[in-house]
């Protein structure tokens, strides 16, 4: 199925032209976290449409720092460098051309400048820590900033959906990370302002129960990942057990809106965990198959179970595309939980590291 993407809302986003005495240095840098799905996204149409929605907590301490600067290009076509981590990248240009060529009809003032960029992670790269999500809302951002500099008056809430829609043509998962705390991307019934273009804020109050929520990420292999997502998004367009797939997620996300208001920490164990281990069935039972666990991220979850049924306490864990766990828990239990991870389940951990983050606040400029 291909759904096109004409008939949605996108010419809002299409820049005005700028004029010559525009055309000068600009140079932005951006802050953007990574996010980690609840509910997960896994299964992609054409232009970057999900196959189903998805819901986002937004993190704090995992997050790509990037810099942007844009000359006057110096040649017909405009030329681009990236710098990861203070050393040249190439490697990283195929994504960032790929990505320019899809906005630059939303933004055709960059074939007027080259592009300088500097970036890095707090976080392993291609680890599973979602590190294309913070860093395509980091350019995003940036990118908006320049689009910002020659309309100054352009609202925060058209800044920040545009900077979502951007960051979702480089990767999907990057719409959940532009705005926080709780991020919805996809259309669903239960958010009115939901789309499949950008991600949306929740539109209530988030419980109290999640305030400050934990997500201590533990790093079983920092290693590039067997299987890149883009990969495995596309193996979903054949598979087997897709559509009930894509009906479990819909149902599984309206869930967990009751569950975030209600506050109900028993039923959001049991949906996160429902829904990470459903992910990664999608990958064993895709054509190819494949497996990104690791036998120490099944006995971290072994563990947790262990813990909870002795303690009661209120922790889980959810997986991205990777082998890395990230262990969520309530902010009031972080002390015992935090003995938790340093007595057990650090063992387990490439080199005994893991990050210890919360929920946060989305994208921002430095």
């Amino acid at each position: 199925m291909l759904v096109n993407v004409k008939k949605l809302n996108v010419q809002q986003f299409i820049a005005q032209q700028i004029t010559t005495e525009m055309v000068k240095p600009y140079s932005f840098t951006a802050q953007a976290p990574s996010n980690i799905a609840l509910v997960k996204y896994w299964g992609k149409y054409a232009n970057q449409i999900p196959a189903n929605p998805s819901i986002s907590f937004t993190l704090t301490n995992c997050h790509t720092d990037t810099s942007i600067t844009f000359e006057p290009k110096k040649q017909k076509k405009p030329q681009l460098e990236v710098y990861f981590e203070g050393k040249q990248k190439e490697s990283f240009k195929p994504k960032i051309l790929t990505f320019i060529a899809r906005i630059i009809k939303y933004c055709t003032y960059l074939n007027h400048f080259d592009i300088h960029i500097d970036t890095k992670n707090s976080f392993p790269h291609s680890s599973g820590i979602a590190s294309s999500a913070s860093g395509m809302a980091a350019i995003s951002h940036c990118i908006m900033q320049l689009e910002k500099s020659f309309y100054p008056e352009m609202p925060l809430s058209y800044f920040n959906q545009k900077s979502s829609f951007l960051a979702r043509l480089g990767s999907g998962s990057a719409s959940r990370s532009v705005a926080g705390e709780v991020v919805v991307w996809g259309k669903h019934e239960q958010v009115n302002a939901s789309s499949d273009l950008y991600g949306v804020s929740i539109p209530f109050q988030l419980h109290k129960n999640f305030k400050n929520y934990q997500d201590t990420i533990l790093l079983v292999d920092k290693g590039e990942k067997v299987v890149s997502s883009t990969v495995g998004h596309k193996l979903m367009n054949n598979h087997p057990y897709a559509k009930a797939r894509f009906e479990q997620a819909h149902q599984n996300l309206g869930a967990m809106l009751d569950i975030l208001k209600n506050g109900n920490l028993t039923e959001f164990i049991q949906l996160v965990e429902s829904e990470a281990l459903t992910l990664h069935a999608m990958m064993m039972t895709s054509v190819p198959y494949f497996i990104l666990m690791k036998p120490k991220t099944l006995e971290i979850i072994q563990e947790i179970w262990r813990f909870r049924a002795k303690t009661g306490l209120h922790l889980c864990f959810t997986l991205d595309a990777g082998a890395n766990v990230h262990l969520l828990y309530p902010n009031d239990e972080k002390e015992l939980i935090n003995h938790f991870i340093k007595e057990k389940l650090a063992q387990y951990c490439q080199n005994n590291q893991y990050i210890c983050d919360e929920l946060g606040t989305g994208t921002r400029t430095k």
